[in-house]
């Protein structure tokens, strides 16, 4: 299986994506490849990973200074207090700017460790190493970082590119099933975003995808990354076409930050109810057709999680919810800022949403 590389070109930074199997084991010389050393390495890694990928990758950085810190990776790590235990780290061991942090986990980790490089002397060498399919498809790229607080999620952070992304597919076969499908999430969006085709593969391989059938899981990967790319390297901070890839998020963030985090709904699978309210709520504005919805919905179906908003809220929870998307934060007025569905390749940004129209649709589902 050969060995793939994007290259994204940003205005802060240009960097690679390398994507292959098997390529932990290669690391070395893709640090090379990539101009990349470094004489000290603080390594973040997310404790679910199998200890036979975090002794490889120690195994193949043995010539630099090698530092560790085991996270766990649940939302409610997202705080300060890991942001600050990496931060100790660094001063005690004198880090400079010429050395590197390492995330080797999930978006989780990720953001963490992003941020802390972001914030450590106004920025030290950061390489992402995601660790699940999430990750892989999404977070790792583009260089959003951030952590959590009692107002909602990825409130407090920054834009900060990373020098190098390394994913590896062959962990992804570690994943339980649950974990695909939260990755999977993010393949489907992207394919909503990018055109009918595009999802049009998804829909005719979904099995394969979820299954990690080679060539169907590196094409799904790569052209998740290919579209994240071409809209980060056009708008990098947000500003106008990278709200498209917020597409399902802003219901996605009020319901994880309503059930607290909880394990009953992971990020991948809040942004497949996210995407599914997103499609309801357009039909409902008369922006996507009832043929258009019906496609989605029934791919949705297909995904094998449930997805009926009751069996997660009460009607209580619903003054809630809106607080959180409130909050979100897109919004500049006292209106909801969505992202609506047009079409598969036709995306509608900035759409301004009257809490009532909301508390009407999200009671809808509950009763």
């Amino acid at each position: 299986m050969k060995i793939n590389k994007i290259k994204v070109k940003t205005n802060t930074k240009k960097y690679s994506i390398v994507i292959g199997r098997n390529i932990i084991n290669k690391i070395n010389k893709i640090l090379k490849e990539n101009k990349l050393s470094f004489e000290k390495c603080l390594i973040i890694t997310d404790k679910n990973i199998p200890k036979k990928y975090k002794r490889l990758l120690f195994k193949k950085l043995k010539s630099k200074k090698l530092y560790k810190i085991d996270m766990m990776a649940t939302e409610k790590s997202k705080n300060y207090t890991n942001v600050e235990s990496i931060h100790e780290i660094l001063f005690k061991k004198r880090f400079n700017r010429d050395d590197c942090v390492i995330s080797f986990g999930g978006g989780i980790i990720g953001d963490v460790a992003g941020f802390a490089s972001s914030t450590f002397k106004r920025g030290i060498k950061f390489i992402n190493i995601p660790s699940t399919l999430l990750s892989q498809v999404d977070s790792s790229l583009g260089g959003k970082t951030g952590v959590n607080n009692k107002f909602g999620k990825n409130l407090i952070g920054s834009f900060y590119q990373p020098d190098l992304v390394i994913s590896d597919i062959n962990i992804l076969s570690s994943l339980p099933k649950r974990e695909i499908i939260c990755g999977y999430a993010e393949i489907l969006k992207s394919s909503i975003i990018e055109n009918y085709y595009s999802f049009l593969f998804l829909d005719n391989n979904l099995e394969k995808i979820l299954n990690l059938k080679s060539p169907f899981i590196e094409r799904s990967i790569i052209r998740s990354c290919n579209l994240k790319k071409t809209v980060v390297e056009k708008d990098e901070r947000e500003k106008n076409l990278r709200k498209v890839l917020n597409l399902g998020h802003t219901f996605a963030h009020a319901y994880e930050s309503t059930l607290g985090y909880s394990k009953k709904l992971n990020h991948g699978e809040a942004v497949i109810l996210g995407i599914k309210s997103a499609a309801e709520f357009s039909f409902k504005e008369k922006i996507l057709s009832k043929q258009k919805l019906n496609i989605l919905l029934n791919h949705i179906d297909k995904i094998g999680m449930s997805t009926n908003i009751s069996e997660f809220f009460k009607k209580r929870d619903v003054k809630k919810i809106l607080n959180f998307m409130k909050n979100d934060k897109k919004n500049n007025s006292s209106n909801i800022n969505l992202i609506l569905i047009k079409d598969f390749g036709k995306i509608k940004i900035d759409f301004q949403i009257k809490s009532s129209n909301l508390k009407k649709y999200i009671l809808s589902n509950l009763s």
